[in-house]
């Protein structure tokens, strides 16, 4: 799995410590990103001590357990608990290396030493653990993922597919959009505002491959451009990274190749 550098920003201080209870012999240290813009002070990053003794297993366990007992200030976005709605994506790791993946279903004994616990990287963060996800929401938008069609539906049916028509879809309709692959790809670090980036193409690549959707040319024409798709330079970080095992890269690919033959 991919693996980034923790950002070593110098204006990120050393924030609070918060001790385990006397007594505590099964001990977990969780460094965690603080920011609250309206505190007007810099970053800082915060260290609590869990008794792992009565703690669930996952890291979400844990940064509960924090928010409940030791700090309600903390913030981060959670929900399901189960790895389907995305919500609790965050960059996660030891003292010096994180990968982006679900706080839900990271196992706390998957990670050696101290665990360091920062926001999706090189996105703008609204507080703590929790960044502005307003830009790819409306790249999301903008290639219209919802079924195309010109021909009435079936009177007495629903709109069918093969199983082979099915099956195209496989590893595009598991995206639960928490864009652990998109903040994974330096070139969508660099061309946010104009490059898609891997979450939103896999997403695009979904309706292109629904044989129900009757505007896949349509769509095609809408991602041809030199920022919009060709900013891939097949890192692969996406792919590596990916919490629900898909594959956003071979997505890329795909659209890049029905682009081809249409020329």
């Amino acid at each position: 799995m991919v693996e980034f550098l923790l950002p070593a920003n110098s204006r990120v201080g050393k924030g609070k410590e918060h001790k385990a209870p006397a007594g505590v012999t099964n001990i977990r240290k969780f460094k965690i990103y603080r920011y609250d813009p309206d505190s007007g002070q810099n970053p800082r990053v915060d260290t609590f001590e869990v008794d792992m003794d009565n703690c669930g297993p996952m890291v979400l366990d844990a940064l509960n357990k924090i928010k409940n007992e030791i700090d309600p200030t903390l913030t981060f976005r959670r929900s399901c608990r189960e790895g389907v709605c995305g919500s609790c994506a965050m960059n996660i790791g030891d003292t010096w290396h994180g990968t982006n993946t679900l706080a839900c279903t990271k196992p706390i004994a998957d990670l050696k030493g101290d665990i360091s616990i920062y926001p999706l990287p090189h996105m703008p963060v609204i507080k703590d653990l929790v960044p502005d996800l307003t830009v790819p929401y409306a790249q999301y938008a903008s290639i219209e993922p919802w079924l195309q069609v010109i021909t009435p539906p079936p009177t007495d049916a629903e709109r069918t597919q093969s199983i082979e028509e099915r099956e195209m879809l496989d590893g595009l309709w598991e995206c639960v959009l928490c864009f652990s692959c998109q903040t994974s790809c330096p070139s969508y670090w660099w061309n946010s505002d104009r490059y898609l980036g891997p979450a939103v193409l896999l997403q695009a690549y979904r309706w292109i491959a629904d044989s129900r959707d009757e505007f896949a040319g349509e769509r095609l024409d809408n991602l041809e451009d030199p920022f919009r798709l060709y900013r891939c330079h097949t890192i692969m970080n996406c792919t590596a990274t990916c919490p629900k095992g898909l594959n956003p890269g071979k997505a890329i690919a795909e659209i890049k190749m029905a682009l081809a033959k249409r020329r």
